[in-house]
């Protein structure tokens, strides 16, 4: 059995990416935010307002690693803060995993980003500079965790197509 995981920054196409990746694999895709969402029967918004932080990272944890035990391969695409907590960084070398980084630079993640905020409640309220600077910041903050993947793909100057032509080629 394997799993593949995708993390990265939010906007780095992630869950698109993998999606695709499981339409050209035929391996099934879990999206770790969506399985969160679907066990409380809440938003990740309202988990957060509701339960708190804390409350989301255990719970992010806990079905992480339950989607790692599950039987038969499977695609799973993290939420971009999920590596960085409760070391779950350190389950992206284990056994029948292979982890992939969607490294894309500040410019791509705010270009996507800035055309897309209605879906991301924690830029709304930013100009683009300040946008363009919590990009970074945050970027550069997660970018140990994200580096204990096995393997980088470039998002930058490609489409989402050529990102899964890419994690083929690893998987090969």
């Amino acid at each position: 059995m394997k799993k593949i995981i995708l993390l990265g920054y939010m906007g780095s196409g992630k869950s698109t990416i993998a999606n695709r990746l499981s339409k050209s694999t035929g391996i099934p895709f879990v999206d770790l935010d969506k399985s969160i969402e679907e066990r409380v029967n809440l938003s990740i918004n309202e988990i957060f307002e509701q339960k708190g932080e804390i409350y989301f990272r255990k719970l992010e944890h806990e079905i992480f690693v339950e989607l790692l035990k599950a039987p038969g391969n499977l695609i799973i695409s993290l939420g971009g803060g999920a590596p960085c907590y409760s070391n779950n960084h350190e389950l992206l070398n284990g056994d029948h995993v292979i982890s992939i980084y969607l490294k894309a630079s500040v410019d791509t993640l705010f270009e996507r980003l800035a055309s897309n905020v209605s879906k991301r409640p924690i830029l709304a309220a930013m100009n683009e500079d300040e946008m363009r600077e919590f990009i970074a910041k945050h970027l550069f903050d997660r970018s140990f965790y994200y580096n204990h993947a096995q393997y980088k793909v470039s998002v930058d100057h490609k489409t989402k197509d050529q990102a899964v032509e890419d994690i083929l080629e690893i998987l090969a």
